[in-house]
């Protein structure tokens, strides 16, 4: 499936998107960790828990709204993750 990063990911990634295959968004996100190391990790999790305001969209509907971390994932979704932004 393809991953999109953005924002801070895409510095750490080095990449606007990346191809990896997991069942789901849990697996997904640990195989993101193994491929772009702890600089990733930290920026995604706080103490084993996604970051607060972290938003993972599973083809455009929040995982929140799904399964969570348990979303099912299948060769051909698109998974996007944004990091909180601040601005005004």
């Amino acid at each position: 499936m393809r991953v999109k990063f953005f924002a801070n990911l895409r510095e750490i990634t080095k990449a606007k998107e990346a191809e990896v295959e997991a069942q789901n968004i849990e697996l997904l996100l640990n195989k993101l960790v193994e491929m772009y190391g702890d600089q990733f990790r930290n920026a995604i999790f706080d103490d084993g828990k996604i970051r607060k305001f972290f938003k993972i969209l599973h083809n455009g509907r929040d995982i929140d709204f799904e399964q969570g971390l348990k979303t099912k994932l299948e060769s051909e979704d698109v998974v996007a993750i944004f990091p909180p932004v601040g601005g005004g």
